[in-house]
């Protein structure tokens, strides 16, 4: 797999600059193309990392009706996102795509028609599947050593809207349709999703606005989700810290992803760095080590993510040319839109909502 080429639909997102470094990073892929509606962002990006940019435009046909692409990587905002999505689907490229992907589950659902209709593939960014931490949590729950499962924990809190430029669009309800859940959170519910193989089917949730900033979307909320099996979990999220450094890249986190069962737990902080995982176990193949730590040593590359993200994306180029299947689907960014849907319904309403399964 090598002399690829590759497109990146999009150069001012937040995370436009981090996917342009792993294309970048990837030795298969030769060439990058570069759409985008503004000219002087196509020129500024391209000055910054414009090392195997081969073109740019600012009229997605140009890009997006290439037959020579393997794939694009689009990261656009919400409401921009699910329109140039379907049209570079029906134009017959793979893609993959920054979540959420759409303002709302609906939004979303257009796009994976559509891709269903156009026989591409279809992924979303939720490259933490990739993490040595995620991948060895899954095959501690799903090897049994935690019995059968009774609470599931996720903790998201990052820095204050207020050190996040509350003007971007991310903090617009028009525009990015929802706050911290939708933006952040929803890695947290892709990874219960993930780890557990279990599907939410219900929620209960409060959210408020509290950051003092003219914004529209949530800064905080807290949900109680019901899974398939009988599990309950619990997360909470908001842009709260105070001392945890200034502006979007590099802020401080406090997280934690927890698994329990009737015969152990797993857990760990998914951006502590050097990354361990914790794990519990009862059941008698444990008995010599009942209590473990897993210790990782995670690749540099300036990739989105890292090592990690890097191998992410590199599956994602493999599954357009055949070989295996993508990281993610388009149904894992629909289930986590409905679960972040029902959220929010919940919390205007008061109700607990179900989740209408995918």
């Amino acid at each position: 797999m090598s002399g690829l080429k590759a497109a990146l639909l999009g150069v001012t997102h937040p995370h436009s600059a981090a996917h342009l470094r792993t294309l970048q990073a990837l030795p298969e892929v030769e060439s990058v193309y570069l759409w985008d509606e503004s000219a002087s962002a196509l020129e500024d990006i391209r000055g910054q990392q414009g090392q195997k940019v081969a073109g740019a435009s600012t009229r997605l046909e140009d890009i997006i009706g290439r037959d020579d692409l393997v794939g694009a990587v689009v990261a656009l905002p919400n409401d921009v996102a699910p329109d140039a999505c379907i049209a570079a689907l029906e134009r017959g490229q793979n893609l993959m795509v920054e979540k959420p992907i759409g303002r709302t589950a609906a939004d979303v659902e257009r796009v994976v028609r559509a891709a269903d209709a156009a026989r591409r593939v279809l992924s979303v960014c939720y490259q933490n599947r990739q993490h040595p931490c995620s991948i060895e949590a899954r095959n501690v729950v799903r090897s049994g050593m935690l019995g059968a499962l009774i609470s599931l924990e996720a903790r998201m809190l990052t820095t204050q809207v207020r050190f996040r430029n509350p003007g971007h669009w991310l903090f617009s309800d028009s525009r990015a349709g929802g706050g911290i859940l939708s933006w952040l959170g929803c890695h947290y519910l892709d990874m219960l999703r993930y780890v557990t193989g279990d599907e939410v089917v219900a929620v209960s949730a409060e959210m408020n606005t509290m950051s003092g900033e003219a914004i529209d979307v949530e800064d905080v909320i807290t949900i109680a989700l019901r899974f398939r099996s009988g599990a309950i979990g619990a997360m909470h999220a908001g842009y709260m810290l105070a001392l945890s450094g200034g502006g979007y890249h590099g802020s401080g986190y406090d997280a934690y992803l927890g698994f329990r069962g009737r015969e152990g737990r797993v857990y760990w902080d998914p951006v502590a760095k050097p990354p361990r995982l914790y794990a519990e176990s009862t059941r008698p193949d444990w008995s010599g080590a009942p209590v473990r730590e897993f210790g990782f040593t995670l690749r540099d590359s300036p990739a989105y993510g890292g090592g990690h993200g890097e191998a992410f994306i590199r599956r994602f180029l493999q599954a357009c040319q055949g070989q295996g299947e993508p990281p993610t689907t388009g149904r894992d960014a629909l289930a986590v839109a409905r679960i972040v849907d029902a959220a929010y319904e919940s919390s205007r309403t008061g109700r607990r909502v179900a989740v209408e399964p995918v």
